[in-house]
């Protein structure tokens, strides 16, 4: 199987701030990789060096067989982008917006307008196609964005968190056109800070942290990391946090973790969770404790990450973006 991206040690360093520390990246063709990581782990870095938007300084990288130093001009002609937000003139209708991507491709017109039509309809955007795009809600604009990045049908496509500041409703519709386009043969990076849309969507995922791989595999593979599944209990009286944790220690898998500000106690499980449930409603209730809600849960990012780095996930991205902002003005 032909790999269609291809990066080896790649480094990007903003002053104090380094974002990449040698990260590996391989996506073979027809196949998603989901990057997975907190905000400032490096994941926009990583995605602007194979998108030519950045030189890395250090490492190499191949999208679709072309280098991203030697050739950008070859890989941009390659690739289709989203990025993090989204890229319309909201002073142009959306056709009007998919038919200047396709002759900024060097499309004649024809073709370029029978295009922006074609994928109007493919994403359910026909009706609205000849409307300005700021009269369009924050999940059409989504819409609108990945379609200009179809509109030259490049061969790889780089989704930067394509779903970020959507409702959950929005979130659902961008996942479906996801899911097409990866079921027509598309090969696809996507970065996102949820497990959830890279359990959806990647066939395999790349965890990074401070701009290192940190673990690699399916979803599942991920959270079996973690301990499968989550226990949780709040406590009627925070006095009785310890009594409830001696209760999920009988089940739990590694330690308990207690909330030390609030009620709330988790234990890791594996096997039958909702035995080992049930197990902890019946010591809870012979231990006298009382619970204001409990519950049996998959693992969460915070969950992946409090495992694979000893630390949750932390918004850390701020001097890595402003960096990225000076470094793209110059």
């Amino acid at each position: 199987m032909t790999d269609m991206i291809r990066a080896r040690g790649l480094v990007k360093r903003y002053k104090e701030v380094e974002a990449l520390a040698g990260l590996d990246l391989t996506v073979p063709q027809g196949t998603v990789l989901g990057l997975l990581g907190p905000n400032g782990a490096g994941k926009t870095t990583a995605v602007r060096i194979l998108a030519t938007l950045l030189e890395p300084d250090a490492g190499s990288a191949e999208v679709a067989g072309v280098d991203v130093l030697a050739d950008p001009d070859g890989v941009r002609s390659r690739i289709g982008l989203s990025g993090q937000y989204a890229a319309v003139d909201e002073h142009l209708t959306g056709y009007e917006n998919l038919e200047m991507v396709g002759r900024l491709y060097g499309m004649k017109r024809a073709r370029a307008g029978g295009r922006a039509r074609e994928l109007l309809e493919r994403f359910d955007l026909a009706d609205a196609g000849d409307r300005p795009a700021k009269t369009y809600s924050g999940g059409m604009r989504r819409r609108l964005d990945l379609a200009g990045a179809l509109v030259a049908e490049p061969p790889v496509l780089i989704l930067d968190e394509p779903t970020t500041g959507l409702d959950p409703r929005s979130r659902q519709q961008m996942w479906s056109v996801i899911r097409d386009l990866v079921s027509s043969g598309a090969t696809l990076l996507l970065t996102t800070q949820y497990l959830e849309e890279a359990d959806l969507l990647a066939d395999d995922i790349v965890v990074i942290d401070h701009g290192r791989a940190i673990a690699q595999g399916t979803a599942d593979e991920l959270k079996a990391q973690t301990g499968g599944e989550r226990i949780e209990v709040v406590v009627a009286d925070p006095a009785r946090r310890g009594d409830a944790a001696q209760v999920l220690a009988t089940v739990a898998l590694g330690e308990v973790q207690t909330d030390e500000n609030g009620r709330g106690v988790t234990a890791a499980v594996e096997g039958d969770g909702a035995g080992r449930l049930m197990t902890v409603l019946e010591g809870l209730r012979r231990a006298g404790v009382d619970v204001l809600d409990v519950g049996l849960r998959r693992p969460t990012l915070d969950d992946v990450f409090l495992t694979l780095t000893g630390r949750p996930a932390e918004e850390i991205a701020d001097e890595e973006a402003r960096t990225e902002t000076e470094e793209v003005a110059r």
